[in-house]
């Protein structure tokens, strides 16, 4: 009589590998850009906000400004140079991003921070294999 089957254990991911790699790193660089974005001040008010066709990663506010913020990050390794994050924002992207806001503001009428501006940030965090941060580059009003 044969041997039952062993279940297969998954193999593990490397970072920035596979569908699991790729949230990890999204997630470094999303940790880092609040943290950049708090030493500026800002106060992060929510975070991976999801809605029809998408998700916005950061929403903050210095009282200034209300700030929806896109994250781009690139996992980086000593074999090659990578692409700079933010060259992968395309115009379907900030439409989104557009779309998804004004749903946020219309569900928060009235418990959204007051703020005279409002603006589209966008962040390009670029991480090693550890998740150390190796370049952070923030565009304000980036459209």
């Amino acid at each position: 009589m044969p041997s039952p089957a062993r279940p297969r254990r998954p193999s593990p991911t490397p970072p920035g590998k596979g569908p699991r790699g790729r949230a990890v790193t999204g997630r470094r660089g999303e940790d880092l850009a609040a943290a950049h974005l708090r030493r500026l001040g800002f106060a992060i008010l929510d975070r991976n906000v999801h809605g029809r066709g998408g998700e916005i990663d950061l929403i903050a506010c210095d009282g200034r400004v209300l700030a929806f913020v896109e994250v781009k990050t690139t996992l980086s390794d000593r074999a090659r140079r990578p692409e700079p994050p933010l060259e992968r924002l395309g115009a379907g992207q900030r439409a989104r991003l557009r779309r998804l806001a004004l749903s946020w503001l219309l569900r928060r009428n009235g418990s959204r921070p007051r703020a005279p501006g409002l603006r589209f940030d966008a962040i390009g965090v670029v991480v090693n294999r550890d998740g150390g941060l190796l370049a952070l580059e923030h565009v304000e009003a980036a459209w």
